[in-house]
């Protein structure tokens, strides 16, 4: 083999080995963003369970309205032979007072309460899931914010140091700044053990494991909603309101069905009877109808239609609480969403400026070294306020969209 082959055989090993480790290194999967988060989380087993119960429940609705079965009768009356007789008869039990009507809406009426669950459900999983994600954000944000303030807090070591050592100021400083950096370790840790709890949350509801986790870079800006009268104008089709007038509906058609129940059924029957001894058969009619003497269905109807009192006082509490919860939360929205803004765009960026000018005049022996301490727990402070404000308005944002509807952002 010439050196040329032996380079070209040495060089396509080296490709075929680079190949094979890139083909059995594992994928990391792709950052997420907030869309794709929810549409992970809308197609996880708590939707899938109650896709099955809405689906079983349309299957049940449509066994409601069958009829009942015939019953077919062989009986034999005697043992010896030219002494027996033999009757064959068919018995149908037809309804009485609307009862297959009834079982009908019932069913119907049950199969919407679950499609309406499942429709709570999605939006309480959306709601979760918009929650999340951004506390996740949040989390983030609170841990670069925690390690910046943990450098801050080792140049003021190294600051307070240097003016120690040229006779400045008094080693006590030094001590401060030691201090002041270990409290910013401690801040670093609490963010890093939150924003751990935050993907693990948001893991758990888009099926993805929390160390793999990642989001898209961005950073979601916070929404106008429309103003509150427009969206209590839509209340009373909120979700929970929605559930409490299905449970109302089928409530009532309960009470039809008890209703009809204190109505007997008919039986009719037709068949044949053959006697040995005459040689023939005889036709047989007959009629069955149970005498409601003891037992008229007053009980359960008494019992459906307390219900059904019980189901209407929930749905007027039902629409109270959805203008109540709409408008707690709107106000919760609205305080956050400024809170958030004012400090991100004036209230930080003075304070951060005049952390690092006192740090600057305390370098140059114009500021005491607690005026340093005092701009950085400043500074550290309303960045914490900052977050939490965000986190509190994505929260709220997401209570109201569960309770108003997606359609909730006024139009820009």
């Amino acid at each position: 083999m010439t050196t040329h082959t032996m380079r070209h055989f040495a060089a396509g090993m080296a490709a075929a080995w680079a190949f094979g480790q890139a083909a059995a290194a594992p994928l990391q999967p792709a950052p997420i963003d907030l869309p794709a988060a929810i549409g992970l989380a809308l197609e996880g087993p708590r939707l899938r369970a109650a896709g099955h119960e809405a689906a079983a429940s349309a299957a049940a609705a449509g066994q409601a309205g069958r009829y009942p079965n015939p019953t077919l009768d062989y009986l034999r009356e005697g043992e010896q032979a030219g002494a027996r007789t033999t009757t064959i008869q068919l018995s149908q039990p037809i309804e009485l007072g609307g009862k297959r009507q009834a079982r009908v809406a019932l069913a119907d009426s049950m199969a919407a309460l679950a499609r309406e669950d499942l429709a709570a459900l999605r939006e309480e999983v959306r709601a979760e899931t918009v929650a999340a994600f951004h506390a996740v954000r949040a989390a983030q944000e609170r841990r670069q914010v925690a390690a910046t303030l943990a450098g801050l807090a080792q140049r003021g070591i190294e600051v307070a140091a240097r003016r120690v050592a040229a006779g400045k100021v008094s080693p006590i400083d030094v001590t401060r700044a030691r201090l002041a950096a270990a409290d910013a370790a401690t801040e670093q840790n609490a963010a890093g053990a939150e924003l751990a709890i935050a993907r693990t949350r948001l893991g758990a509801l888009v099926g993805q494991p929390a160390d793999a986790l990642a989001l898209a870079p961005g950073a979601d800006a916070l929404p106008v909603l429309k103003p509150l009268p427009a969206l209590l104008a839509g209340a009373a089709q909120a979700l929970p309101v929605r559930r409490a007038r299905g449970q109302l509906a089928a409530q009532g058609a309960q009470v039809q069905v008890e209703r009809a129940a204190r109505l007997p059924d008919l039986t009719l029957t037709v068949g044949s009877q053959k006697t040995d001894d005459a040689g023939r058969r005889q036709a047989v009619v007959g009629v069955s109808l149970p005498l409601p003497l003891f037992n008229r269905n007053e009980g359960n109807l008494l019992a459906a239609l307390r219900r059904d009192d019980k189901a209407r006082e929930e749905l007027a509490a039902a629409e109270a609480a959805a203008v109540a919860d709409l408008s707690a939360a709107w106000a919760r929205y609205e305080q956050a969403r400024a809170d958030a803004a004012l400090l991100r765009a004036e209230v930080i960026p003075s304070a951060q400026s005049a952390y690092e000018l006192t740090l600057t005049g305390f370098e140059h022996g114009k500021f005491a070294f607690l005026d340093v301490l005092d701009a950085q727990r400043t500074w550290a402070g309303l960045q914490a306020r900052q977050w939490a404000a965000t986190r509190d308005a994505w929260r709220a944002y997401a209570d109201i969209a569960r309770l108003a509807g997606a359609a909730i952002e006024q139009d820009q």
